[in-house]
C-alpha cells in the first residue's frame, strides 16, 4: 500500500491535475489572464496551470497540513530578476492559492481549521490511490 511519500512528487501532481479536470473542479475565469505573483513576467503558459496549482496544494496540505495560505505564498514564490542588483524573494500571489483551496473545500478533499487547512479522510484516500496507481505502474 503506497502513500504520497513513495513516489515522485511531480508525477503525483500531473496524475491528480488531470483527476481534478475530470472531475469538474470549476477554474475561475481571471486565471487566464493573471499572473501568479509580482516577481513573474507573463502569465503561466500551461493551459491547466490552475488544476496543477490545486494538485500541487493538495500534496502541500497532505505532506505539511495544517497549512495556510501565508506558507504556501512563500513555497510558491520565486526570484525577482532585477538588472543591477541581487535578486531577492518574492512570496507568489494569493488569490489562485485561495481559489485553490476553496475549490478543493467544495470537493471536501481539505477543510478549513483554526489553525490552517488540513487534508480530509477523502482527500487522502484521493492521493493514495493515485499513488499506488503510480508505484503498479513503476512510475
Amino acid at each position: 500500500m503506497a502513500n504520497v511519500f513513495d513516489v515522485d512528487g511531480s508525477a503525483l501532481i500531473k496524475r491528480a491535475s488531470e483527476k481534478l479536470k475530470e472531475q469538474g473542479v470549476k477554474k475561475p475565469a481571471y486565471v487566464e489572464f493573471v499572473k501568479t505573483g509580482p516577481a513573474k513576467e507573463r502569465v503561466p503558459s500551461d493551459l491547466d496551470f490552475y488544476y496543477v496549482r490545486c494538485a500541487s496544494v493538495l500534496r502541500q496540505v497532505y505532506l505539511n497540513g495544517p497549512i495556510g495560505i501565508s506558507r504556501l505564498r512563500t513555497r510558491y514564490g520565486s526570484q525577482h530578476s532585477h538588472t543591477i542588483h541581487r535578486h531577492h524573494h518574492q512570496r507568489s500571489g494569493g488569490s489562485v492559492i485561495k481559489d485553490a483551496f476553496d475549490s478543493l473545500e467544495k470537493a471536501t478533499y481539505i477543510k478549513k481549521t483554526p489553525k490552517g487547512r488540513i487534508i480530509t479522510s477523502t482527500g487522502k484516500s484521493f492521493l493514495d490511490k493515485l499513488s499506488n496507481e503510480l508505484q503498479k505502474e513503476g512510475v
